[in-house]
């Protein structure tokens, strides 16, 4: 019996050249932008103009590429030594793409595809399913796919969140920070349809903080917000610079609950932008946590949640 493990994420650039590669190919995809495919085509382009050169900015400050190819790469070598199965990154929107890992795979029994998404959304965890299955139709590759929705509640993932804040506090006092869980953000409509990824993120912060409280911490207050919105649409609230401004203590922790993998969302937009806004604002401290990437506790959680898939079978 081969297996392999496919380990999804977003993506991002490998260099600047592929800046627009990434944007278009994130604004084309049906399950972020809706429109009938010739709108969306157009809409891509359109988006992807007018944020190119900006974009390019902001990965050139963070050393010319995404830091989530690295994290990644990181991650995987840590679990091919605790997974009895090859360990590949499958990427959405950059390469690798499904289709060229699964060149390689066409004599594999089962495929375990685990999303590096711990909360199921339509635009992330199903996006990067449709993809899989095209690229498996197109190869002929008919293996058995195992996958899971989410695991936002799995122990060893709490562990790695509760680990990297640990990190960001240094010793210092809970006490005297708040604490603000940050997700990426979505148009509210989306939620409005159904999609169960505000519920998730909801659930995650109460097995976080309940954990954080057996451990001891307790900070002034907890709190959650959004980042990264885009566009004039409404998205679900209430939005990181609102919370910032609305938090009485002026040092904070942000703690990016959204991502298992740091990438321009977390080292650009939550350590650069967010922190000038708080500078701004008048804050003492502003930490940015960082995300599990290959914290010990989530190299576990990926290795249990491939045992108990396999044992599934």
């Amino acid at each position: 019996m081969k297996r392999a493990v496919l380990l999804m994420n977003m993506g991002g650039p490998n260099n600047l050249d592929e800046v627009e590669v990434f944007l278009n190919n994130m604004f084309n995809d049906k399950r972020v932008i809706g429109a009938p495919k010739p709108i969306r085509m157009a809409i891509a382009k359109l988006i992807t103009w007018g944020r190119k050169k900006e974009a390019k900015h902001n990965y050139a400050t963070l050393g010319g590429k995404s830091p989530i190819v690295g994290y990644t790469k990181n991650l995987v070598s840590k679990l091919q030594s605790v997974i009895d199965a090859p360990v590949h990154m499958v990427m959405r929107y950059t390469p690798p793409f499904a289709s060229d890992v699964l060149e390689n795979l066409k004599d594999v029994d089962e495929i375990y595809a685990i999303p590096l998404y711990p909360h199921y959304s339509s635009t992330t965890t199903l996006s990067s399913m449709d993809d899989l299955h095209a690229a498996l139709k197109h190869h002929g590759i008919r293996a058995q796919i195992k996958t899971i929705d989410h695991y936002y509640s799995h122990p060893e993932y709490i562990s790695a969140i509760v680990g990297r804040i640990k990190e960001a506090l240094n010793g210092c006092d809970a006490g005297e920070f708040e604490l603000v869980f940050s997700a990426h953000g979505l148009p509210k409509k989306i939620i409005e349809r159904g999609d169960s990824y505000q519920l998730h993120i909801k659930r995650n912060l109460f097995y976080a903080r309940k954990a954080l409280v057996e451990e001891g911490i307790y900070f002034s207050k907890t709190h959650l917000a959004y980042q990264s919105r885009l566009g004039p649409m409404e998205w679900i609230k209430p939005y990181l610079e609102d919370k910032l401004k609305s938090l009485k203590k002026k040092k904070v922790i942000i703690y990016p609950i959204a991502f298992t993998i740091d990438n321009s969302e977390t080292e650009f937009e939550l350590d650069i932008e967010y922190r000038g806004i708080a500078q701004e604002i008048g804050f003492e401290e502003y930490r940015v946590a960082k995300a599990p990437n290959d914290h010990p506790a989530f190299v576990r959680c990926i290795g249990h949640l491939y045992e108990s898939m396999k044992a599934a079978s």
